[in-house]
């Protein structure tokens, strides 16, 4: 059977699952790839259903999105489970540092996201840094709620403590939803007395479930990517009924981060997050926490994904902290 260019799966995915999309100005034509970017991660136009039929729309819109930004060339990957969770080591193929490595969760929302989708920045982070990153496949909300990501997060970690990685040896990264998987793996650590990883890196970590940020006033007609109904959504589906939003498990803003490791924040300027961003920096530079805090100009949620100048050089900055705190 002939294979079918991949300009006419991406038109036909479009068609099939994303529905009517918005017109598109004569004097802006956008590529079929520009397209399928646009209605797979724009979070706005998928909508604030979380049915069961929108649920696997976007789950599948975001494996198809990984296969069309993944880099393609310069990385290897090796997937393996860990108690029944699919997980991968995604390395370079040439010669990398074998002695420390990140460990990366990767956004939805807590409720999308897969290995294929962790792959984009994975692989990312390995190419720009020469570390490799360990990626997993979280339980999602809401068939697996609150706190069934962070225990998944606990037992990565410990499957890497058991390798003989050392804590410290370990950089834990993560985007938007798992931007706050990170912090809460950390902040779990923490309260257990155990060594913390060397370092974080968050891109548009979403920190604040309380939605108290002024960017998600200011942002709201400049965000292309995100709504305050779709983050209330995401935020219903994965805390408990009852649950205080306030509280450091769901909102690390408020977190005592007193010995925290080095952290790099990366956010874009027409993010409703940003907030989020700027509060978690300011909170962590009052506790005495080493932060650097980098907003990115015309940049939108997690922008590091796609494969362009203003990506490439916030992975760069993101070696330039690697090799400071190594």
């Amino acid at each position: 059977m002939a294979k079918i260019p991949i300009d006419r799966q991406i038109k036909a995915f479009v068609k099939e699952h994303i529905g009517k999309q918005e017109k598109i100005d004569e004097k802006e034509k956008m590529s079929p790839l520009m397209q399928a970017i646009k209605a797979v991660h724009s979070v706005a136009s998928a909508g604030e259903s979380l049915s069961e039929e929108d649920l696997k729309r976007q789950r599948t819109g975001q494996d198809l999105f990984s296969r069309l930004v993944t880099p393609p060339l310069g990385v290897s990957s090796e997937g393996l489970t860990v108690k029944g969770m699919n997980c991968e080591w995604t390395r370079l193929d040439v010669g990398h540092d074998r002695k420390h490595m990140f460990l990366y969760c990767h956004g939805g929302g807590y409720t999308c996201g897969s290995i294929h989708y962790a792959r984009i920045l994975a692989s990312k982070l390995s190419l720009h840094t020469g570390l490799p990153s360990f990626s997993f496949e979280y339980r999602l909300a809401p068939e697996n709620p609150y706190p069934a990501a962070i225990e998944d997060a606990l037992t990565v970690w410990n499957y890497l403590m058991h390798l003989g990685v050392g804590a410290r040896d370990i950089i834990v990264a993560g985007d938007s939803a798992g931007g706050n998987l990170a912090l809460e793996l950390c902040l779990r650590l923490k309260a257990a007395g155990r060594l913390l990883p060397g370092g974080l890196v968050l891109m548009s970590p979403w920190t604040d479930m309380t939605m108290s940020g002024t960017s998600y006033i200011d942002c709201i007609a400049i965000d292309p990517m995100l709504t305050g109904a779709y983050i209330k959504t995401c935020r219903g589906a994965y805390a408990p009924e009852a649950a205080d939003f306030a509280d450091p498990e769901f909102s690390p803003i408020f977190a005592d981060y007193e010995d925290f490791p080095p952290t790099i924040i990366q956010v874009g300027t027409n993010e409703i997050l940003r907030s989020d961003s700027e509060l978690l920096a300011e909170r962590m530079q009052e506790q005495g926490v080493f932060v650097q805090l980098q907003v990115y100009e015309e940049a939108w949620h997690v922008f590091q994904q796609m494969p362009l100048k203003r990506a490439a050089k916030a992975l760069d900055a993101v070696d330039d902290f690697v090799q400071k705190i190594l």
